[in-house]
């Protein structure tokens, strides 16, 4: 290939080492190479493994040269990263707060075993912010991740740190999760492309937990994948969904669903319900609305199911949620700057007694109904990800008017974790100097249908990641 090593997709990793056209080894010292001279400039990996990866390489050849080819797993040799709020065996839980980064972890969670089963090779852990709950990725802990395109404006969160890694070539594929739009968010700011999967799709569990996860918090938090490229997120999202009996939510439902009637219908909107809506995330919306109608899509402007209501669920369940079980730890752990942005989170939310909660579970699945029925008519919806561009760095936390404007301006995003539906984002153009672009809801566990739209947007806009590399040069020169 014409481009270097740590540029390459999985998928040609994959292919390339399976062929025996490059060693792991190879592979693996070139990505690491380009994290160890450029990841001091960015802040994404916080927990360097290159040494462990470099060993795991070695062990990889020698098994490609005694193993037929089909018995390699889909991932085999390919670099990737784990986000500093899974476990990993060997390593602390931190999740950006200093006091949980004494203890190591004694075991994986179901995605961790899933891509090591698959061949992944994990050469470091990426930052994220306290509590991974909030838009930036920042902490006490590991410090401020930056924006590759742009130092001044949120590489967002809280997967921040898997997305500037990936973009930077630290592995073609980043672990993320999401429990309100933490895939989606840093994404959508730094031009990586990804998928908050199904409820279901793909087993999520930390042993490291004290006790289990509150039964909201397990209801909107997916994990997940992110990539430079559409077809990245597809083989990593495969490779994490493989059966894992510590998830009891996990269903055994194919990936590559029944053939839909075309041409298919997408329902999109502009409406941004009396918030203020930048023109460009309207023009990201037009630009791909003409993509895929230009690709056979029968594109239609319509009125979507509850939004308002479903944003106040989620706010209202959530907040609840959190107010009850992890307030005292954010209090005793956080920073002044996280608890200050919990209480923006709390003025524009309910705290919800026994009866509300109770009538707001009800209230979910009337409003799910409604989608459900909504989408056999729409199978695919094109929203904003966001009302607004990425924010200034340090934005979401000047005033607490402002954390409440920020965590409005992601309306459709969070709305499709109470839903627990799908939704894949994929940028369309710059805008001063910086990636936007939409969101593209699908039904649920058509993963596959979202990431066959993603792709059409991908092959009419271009590669976000591709566009990075051409001004680094071109900065360069």
């Amino acid at each position: 290939m014409n481009k270097p090593i740590w540029q390459w997709s999985a998928c040609d990793i994959a292919l390339a080492v399976k062929n025996g056209d490059i060693s792991c080894l190879e592979v693996t010292n070139a990505v690491i190479e380009r994290m160890h001279s450029t990841n001091e400039s960015v802040n994404a990996v916080v927990v360097d493994q290159s040494e462990e990866a470099i060993l795991r390489a070695k062990e990889q050849d020698k098994h490609r040269k005694t193993t037929p080819i089909q018995s390699l797993g889909p991932l085999f040799g390919v670099p990737l990263t784990i986000k500093d709020n899974l476990d990993q065996q060997g390593y602390a839980n931190a999740n950006g707060i200093p006091a949980f980064n004494q203890k190591k972890v004694t075991g994986n969670a179901p995605v961790t075993d899933n891509l090591l089963k698959a061949g992944a090779n994990i050469i470091g852990r990426t930052n994220a912010p306290e509590f991974s709950i909030r838009w930036q990725t920042d902490n006490p802990l590991y410090g401020l991740t930056l924006n590759p395109w742009n130092e001044n404006i949120t590489c967002g969160g809280s997967s921040g740190g898997a997305a500037v890694a990936t973009l930077m070539g630290y592995g073609p594929i980043a672990h993320g999760n999401d429990i309100g739009g933490s895939l989606r968010c840093p994404s959508y700011c730094c031009g990586t492309t990804t998928i908050r999967p199904s409820l279901g799709r793909i087993p999520a569990y930390n042993s490291s937990s004290p006790e289990e996860r509150p039964f909201v918090s397990q209801m909107l938090s997916v994990q997940g994948a992110i990539a430079r490229e559409v077809k990245d997120v597809r083989l990593a999202t495969i490779a994490m969904s493989q059966r894992d009996s510590r998830d009891p939510f996990w269903q055994p439902v194919p990936f590559q669903g029944a053939p839909s009637h075309r041409p298919i219908k997408v329902a999109f909107t502009r409406k941004s319900y009396g918030l203020d809506i930048h023109p460009q995330v309207l023009e990201a919306v037009d630009t791909a609305a003409a993509a895929l109608q230009n690709a056979g899509y029968q594109v239609e402007e319509v009125e979507l199911p509850e939004v308002l209501a479903t944003n106040e669920l989620w706010r209202n369940l959530l907040f609840t949620d959190f107010n009850v079980f992890s307030s005292a730890n954010i209090m005793q752990y956080g920073s002044e700057t996280i608890q200050k942005i919990m209480e923006g989170y709390y003025s524009i939310s309910k705290i919800l007694n026994q009866e509300e909660f109770a009538n707001a579970l009800s209230e979910r699945h009337r409003i799910l109904r409604q989608w459900r029925i909504f989408q056999e008519e729409y199978p695919l919806v094109l929203t904003p990800l966001m009302l607004q561009p990425a924010f200034p760095v340090g934005e979401d936390a000047i005033s607490q008017k402002r954390t409440a404007e920020t965590l409005m301006s992601y309306l459709y995003m969070s709305n499709v974790n109470l839903l627990g539906l799908p939704a894949a984002t994929i940028s369309t153009h710059l805008y001063q100097g910086v990636p936007i672009g939409v969101q593209i809801i699908g039904q649920a566990f058509r993963e596959d249908m979202c990431l066959d739209a993603s792709q059409v947007i991908e092959n009419a806009q271009g590669i976000m990641a591709h566009k990075f590399w051409d001004l680094q040069k071109a900065n360069f020169q």
